[in-house]
């Protein structure tokens, strides 16, 4: 589905990854793993097109995409939620879901109904301003605004910071279920191994803006592999 061949991207004059390369499978879930400041977020943002690709390329189905835009690679089927997620704090629930839908570059839109099925937790919380949310719950609904676009393939950066673990396991729930039932291949960069082992058939460890290993998700639960980076 989606191969990246020896990309360098950045910010400025700053370069922050350095030749990476890796494929993704049709409806693969992998793992990016790494301490803060090593480049997963960067990672992220530069297959969505919102940083710009130097050398090196981003191939989807055989089609070479690194000089699309973002709202390009959304119509591909590209969703993406930042770390600490997204939305319209003056807006309730619902409304964030309803513009979501009717954002440039939105394929086909999933209803209200179709959302809340598949995070359940929101249904109670649509007439709720999205900036009176917990942070568990606005990561959910940056999951269903991304959700709302039928994406194939979603980007998913640091879902776990400042979360409780109950509403970490709800959303590893959550993703499982969109797996199941919606076939989407996922990339999850994340530093919680336990959340990337529950998900993930594999993962890469990131250091330094480089892929210098992949593990199992036994190896992640095993292995301190963050510390030994």
């Amino acid at each position: 589905m989606l191969k990246v061949e020896r990309l360098t991207s950045g910010y400025d004059r700053t370069r922050v990854l350095h030749g990476l390369s890796f494929d993704l499978g049709s409806q693969e879930i992998l793992g990016i793993v790494g301490l803060n400041g090593m480049g997963k977020t960067t990672l992220l943002k530069t297959l969505m097109g919102l940083l710009p690709v130097e050398t090196g390329q981003i191939v989807l189905d055989g089609v070479a995409i690194e000089r699309l835009p973002a709202h390009r690679r959304s119509r591909l089927g590209f969703g993406y939620t930042p770390q600490g997620g997204a939305g319209f704090p003056g807006l309730t629930v619902k409304e964030n879901l309803m513009l979501a839908s009717m954002m440039p570059g939105a394929r086909t839109a999933k209803t209200i109904g179709e959302i809340t099925s598949l995070f359940p937790r929101l249904e109670k919380l649509l007439d709720r301003p999205s900036g009176a949310l917990s942070g568990g719950e606005r990561q959910l609904l940056a999951l269903a605004r991304a959700m709302v676009r039928s994406p194939r393939l979603l980007l998913l950066d640091e879902l776990t910071e400042g979360i409780q673990p109950s509403v970490t396991d709800e959303i590893a729930e959550c993703l499982l279920s969109i797996h199941r039932f919606e076939k989407t291949a996922m990339i999850i960069a994340d530093q919680d191994l336990s959340f990337v082992a529950s998900l993930a058939g594999r993962a890469l460890l990131i250091q330094k803006g480089e892929i210098v290993a992949q593990r199992t998700p036994s190896d992640l639960l095993a292995d301190n592999v963050l510390e030994a980076a």
